[in-house]
């Protein structure tokens, strides 16, 4: 196949000029828009790696500072924002007279609210609220006033606090009480609402707990014989004030205040950071610049002044200083407090840390007759 294919050829262009002067050179010409084209593709691509790893890290940098700023946010909450409200049920108890069966004595209970743990945040004021359910019964109407009286007690039985306050049910005259049966009975068929009064009696207004005696146990008597309920719950809600009060009545704005100011300072270390890192010749430069432009505003300012200025505002380490040891000149034999050479100090100052070209500057030293 390849000896056919030669002779064809060679039957074509016996003398080889249009394989000289035709083939090859378009071969060649092919050949290297090919190598251009490629070249450029694989720079292309190159850069696009190139730009993609920058998003990358730029993208993958802002959610990290988002997640850290939230994250902050989000500790600082847990941490300084106790628990809004603590429930425990209260289970009433009492004697019962055999010949009445009624009972003889106080409706009381024990409340269990912990085992030895701090359950109330030291120095956060709380409201101890006793809710008693009472049907809207002739005897509860005719009960009048009652007393209701709670205990705090710490792990030691050791008495911390020890209250009570007077309540009643609410008034509500035979005629609304028709009117609101008659609205409602329906309901009241159906089994969704019931003829009940929740009294809530507040024990203690302002409660603190005491880090060294913690809250674990509470004792509530109802001081009335004759008082019907439902149910008694105990509820222990925090009295916010403060930080705490606008935390928790306006978290969307106090989140976003918090974690725009959280973003701030973490941008600003990082900005600091970054300057304190990498290659910063471009600032030292606007100081140059800066110090130039103050000079000539001052006219009566002298040219050396501009030197001074800008190789302050520079690094340590960016200013390298050349000068003849004084050791060397007494060497020589003469006198190193007396003897002056003429010499060129060099000095050096380089624009950056980032490695740009050093410019030299000459200082002449006057020159003393021995």
């Amino acid at each position: 196949m390849n000896f056919l294919l030669r002779f064809v050829v060679f039957c074509l262009d016996p003398l080889g000029l249009g394989r000289r002067f035709f083939v090859r050179p378009a071969l060649n010409l092919g050949w290297n828009v090919y190598d251009r084209v490629r070249s450029k593709a694989d720079e292309k691509v190159g850069t696009v790696r190139e730009l993609v790893l920058r998003l990358g890290l730029i993208a993958f940098a802002v959610v990290l500072i988002i997640w850290l700023a939230v994250f902050m946010y989000a500790a600082f909450y847990y941490i300084y924002m106790p628990a809004i409200s603590h429930t425990r049920p209260v289970h009433m108890q009492f004697k019962t007279c055999l010949e009445t069966s009624t009972p003889c004595t106080f409706p009381h209970a024990h409340v269990s609210l912990t085992k030895k743990q701090q359950l109330l945040m030291v120095g956060q004021a709380y409201k101890v609220i006793v809710n008693i359910d009472m049907p809207e019964s002739p005897q509860n109407l005719e009960l009048g006033m009652f007393m209701v009286c709670a205990e705090m007690r710490d792990y030691d039985s050791m008495l911390r606090g020890h209250s009570c306050r007077s309540a009643m049910m609410r008034y509500r005259s035979p005629l609304i009480r028709m009117i609101s049966t008659w609205a409602l009975s329906p309901l009241y068929v159906l089994g969704w609402k019931e003829e009940f009064q929740q009294v809530p009696v507040e024990i203690f207004s302002r409660y603190l707990e005491e880090r060294q005696h913690p809250i674990t146990d509470v004792y509530v008597e109802i001081q009335s014989q004759k008082i019907q309920f439902y149910t008694v719950t105990l509820h222990i809600v925090a009295d916010f004030t403060g930080l705490r009060y606008i935390m928790f009545n306006w978290p969307v704005l106090s989140a976003i205040v918090a974690i725009s100011t959280n973003l701030f300072f973490i941008l600003v270390i990082f900005l600091l950071s970054w300057y304190h890192w990498s290659d910063a010749s471009w600032l030292h430069s606007l100081q140059i610049k800066y110090a130039r432009l103050t000079n000539t505003l001052q006219p009566g300012s002298a040219a050396g002044s501009v030197i001074l200025s800008s190789a302050s505002s520079l690094r340590d380490d960016d200013l390298v200083a050349y000068a003849d040891d004084k050791s060397d000149i007494a060497d020589v034999g003469g006198d190193p407090l007396n003897d002056t050479s003429d010499a060129d100090d060099l000095v050096m100052v380089k624009s950056g840390s980032g490695g740009g070209k050093p410019r030299q500057r000459h200082v002449k030293k006057a020159t003393a007759d021995h």
